[in-house]
């Protein structure tokens, strides 16, 4: 049986990783709020001999989200690099699926929590389930391979940067109606049963895609490993000479700048749920979904960022400019006191997305493609272990700053991000030279 035309090429979207993708963050952004706010209620009766009352509810949350992350951040570890193994060896598939079924879970969990009213403890054996599938460590990386196996090198950058766009677009609509669906009830549900129970279902629906229906394209004959360059590359029609050897230097300083920006912005992110549920702020579960909504739309104005700047500048001045725009929001939002200064803020990191992305990139084009999941899952899991100190560092800090600059923390991830900077710059320092040679050799 032949499909019509357009029956057949929308069978034929349905099968590519982006529709996973779509499924997955729109799950994802409903429970987000969920857990913020089920967070923000069951701190109400927390109090700490040592601070008040108000400060006691800020502890309360800093230190479940604390260890709740560094669960989901931990035992992801070992999972991950057996994914990656597996997914390297022709199981493309198994990095993205078995992640699914964790998420499933997880989302499954805080729904009893809700429903029966279950100790918020419960998440911590959620999370532990949830890393043992794999995570978002496996998971993302397992998305980049399918992606950037299925383009070319030239496209990879884009091909990721849509993916991202994606991811962007469904978080997007999902925080919109996450505030309002966490406020429906009836009277024999809690807050947040139908928000929980409708992402319950869209990570069931994910999971049974990525079985079912999640095509995975023939591996694009590999490259030599040595025919990857990470430096701007020569106008068209300008032969390259290919580099003796993988520039090890490089991938480096890929890893050190990628590093110092996720402890920049993880932190910052970390602590900003937080900061934004308590005085002056006080935000409602409505304006958390909103307050979501605006970081995600940070997806689409980096990816039109790329989109734009691509033509008149490099990989790793578009890396910078996307650096400087979050240093710039973040030191901004220390001195936000009211709702109007929270978007005024968000407006200066429109382009905060562009650096991973393309750190991704230039990371994959410095390994055949067999090996690109490891890569991939490698600079994932370094992230992984920046976590186990940028995350207990941000939340003490805040903690013990509540009381005279609890926005001390978003200077601090400024400061961070711009030493993230100086890596692109030595990568970018060292191009001249390259450029100019090849232009002699061309000459």
């Amino acid at each position: 049986m032949v499909l019509p035309g357009s029956c057949h090429a929308a069978f034929t979207v349905l099968r590519q990783i982006e529709s996973v993708v779509v499924l997955e963050q729109l799950g994802s952004s409903l429970f987000d709020t969920a857990l913020q706010m089920v967070v923000k209620d069951r701190s109400v009766n927390a109090t700490y001999t040592d601070v008040s009352e108000k400060d006691s509810q800020q502890k309360f949350m800093t230190d479940f989200f604390l260890i709740y992350n560094l669960i989901i951040g931990l035992t992801p570890i070992l999972p991950a690099m057996l994914l990656a193994r597996l997914g390297d060896r022709g199981w493309r598939r198994a990095p993205i699926m078995l992640p699914l079924s964790g998420y499933l879970l997880s989302r499954l969990a805080l729904l009893l929590v809700v429903l029966f009213r279950l100790p918020l403890e419960v998440m911590y054996g959620a999370g532990v389930v949830f890393g043992l599938s794999g995570g978002f460590c496996a998971y993302w990386p397992g998305v980049m391979t399918l992606a950037s196996l299925g383009s070319t090198v030239k496209d990879r950058s884009k091909v990721m940067m849509r993916v991202e766009l994606l991811y962007g677009g469904a978080g997007l609509v999902g925080s919109l109606v996450s505030g309002h669906l966490f406020l429906l009830y009836s009277s024999s549900t809690q807050h947040g049963s139908i928000l929980l129970s409708v992402s319950t279902l869209l990570h069931l629906l994910c999971l049974l895609h990525s079985i079912t229906l999640l095509q995975v394209k023939p591996v694009p004959i590999p490259e030599p490993e040595d025919a990857c360059d990470l430096l701007p590359q020569a106008p068209e029609g300008v032969p390259v000479e290919a580099p003796a050897g993988r520039n090890m230097v490089n991938v480096a300083l890929l890893f050190v700048a990628a590093m110092l920006y996720v402890s920049a912005v993880g932190g910052g992110i970390e602590i900003l749920g937080p900061f934004l549920l308590k005085e002056p702020l006080s935000w409602s579960a409505t304006q958390v979904g909103y307050g979501n909504a605006a970081g995600c739309t940070i997806f689409l104005t980096s990816f039109l960022g790329v989109m734009v700047f691509r033509r008149c500048v490099n990989d790793t001045s578009l890396i910078l400019i996307g650096m400087l725009s979050f240093a710039s929001g973040i030191y901004f939002m220390s001195f936000v006191t009211a709702t109007y200064m929270f978007y005024l803020a968000r407006s200066l990191t429109l382009f905060a997305l562009i650096p991973m992305p393309i750190i991704r990139s230039l990371l994959s084009q410095q390994v055949p493609a067999s090996s690109c999941g490891t890569a991939l899952t490698s600079l994932q899991l370094a992230l992984k272990f920046a976590s186990l100190a940028y995350l207990p560092a941000f939340t003490k800090i805040y903690q013990r700053t509540l009381d005279w600059f609890p926005g001390f923390v978003f200077t601090l991830s400024s400061i961070i991000t711009v030493l993230g900077m100086i890596p692109i710059c030595v990568i970018g320092c060292r191009s001249p030279k390259r450029q100019r040679y090849e232009t002699i050799q061309v000459d």
